[in-house]
């Protein structure tokens, strides 16, 4: 029993590696990125980017391999090691961090951008975002991308967390629960969270949304040249105007792609770790 034990496990880690291990030399790979929110496995996120991942190596002329990286540490190694040639994520930070710090090159961000929403109850009296001051927020894990996002908006708008009476939860949907169910009186979600998405059309309340900043960067490691990230940029401005494209589109899930926010997602990093 203990062998088999172990065969399963080893079969279970070839499994996992399989996808890096059987690609040819001379093969791209792109990382692919859902963040926390992700229920994907990683069959499932090939067959949902691998058409965006042939269009993107039909620019350059070379194959394109889709990766998932479900671990934000194994995300973070891959970059500063230049295990991945591309890298397409969210949270945004991820991304901006690599062309910080690891040497990559934007190359361009999903439509529409992220915001922060700023959200309550349909039965809420509160009208303002000032009025939120001293109510009981929640908001996920402080370390979450969106949680340092919609901080930094909030001392935008003259609010400081850190003086608030804030719970965090696990998760975004567990904001939309503490809320409908009176244990907070306001809360912070990503506007393209299902939460975000769908919290109005249940009679509920938007208070505020936030600055918009770059949602899904794709970036490029050093090893592609500034002439195939031209190629590449050229490529995905006119996803929409083809049947393979727009396929491409609809099933990673966004509208269309934009490749002039470089400066943008330059100075998300600064924005957000203000204190």
């Amino acid at each position: 029993m203990k062998n088999r034990l172990s065969l399963v496990g080893c079969f279970l880690m070839v499994a996992l590696w399989l996808p890096l291990q059987v690609r040819a030399e001379s093969d791209l790979v792109l990382a692919i990125s859902e963040g926390s929110s992700g229920g994907l496995d990683h069959a499932r996120v090939i067959a949902k980017y691998q058409g965006f991942g042939n269009l993107v190596g039909k620019a350059i002329n070379r194959k394109v391999v889709v990766v998932f990286i479900r671990e934000f540490a194994k995300l973070e190694e891959g970059m500063q090691n230049v295990r991945f040639d591309f890298v397409m994520a969210r949270p945004s930070d991820y991304p901006a961090r690599g062309i910080r710090d690891y040497g990559y090159r934007y190359v361009a961000n999903a439509k529409p951008d992220g915001q922060c929403y700023i959200i309550v109850p349909k039965n809420s009296a509160l009208k303002s975002l000032q009025e939120a001051k001293g109510k009981r927020w929640a908001q996920p894990n402080p370390a979450a991308y969106m949680s340092k996002f919609c901080r930094a908006e909030l001392l935008d708008q003259g609010i400081k967390l850190d003086e608030e009476k804030v719970t965090h939860v696990r998760e975004q949907d567990a904001v939309g629960f503490y809320l409908e169910n009176g244990l907070a009186d306001v809360g912070t979600v990503a506007s393209y969270s299902g939460l975000g998405k769908g919290w109005e059309g249940k009679g509920n309340h938007v208070l505020h949304k936030s600055i918009v900043q770059p949602y899904f960067p794709l970036i490029a490691s050093k090893n592609i040249s500034v002439k195939q990230v031209e190629a590449i940029q050229a490529q995905l401005l006119k996803l929409a105007d083809s049947e393979e494209g727009a396929a491409a589109l609809k099933s990673v899930g966004v509208k269309s792609f934009v490749t002039s926010d470089a400066s943008k997602l330059a100075a998300l990093l600064v924005w957000l770790d203000r204190k």
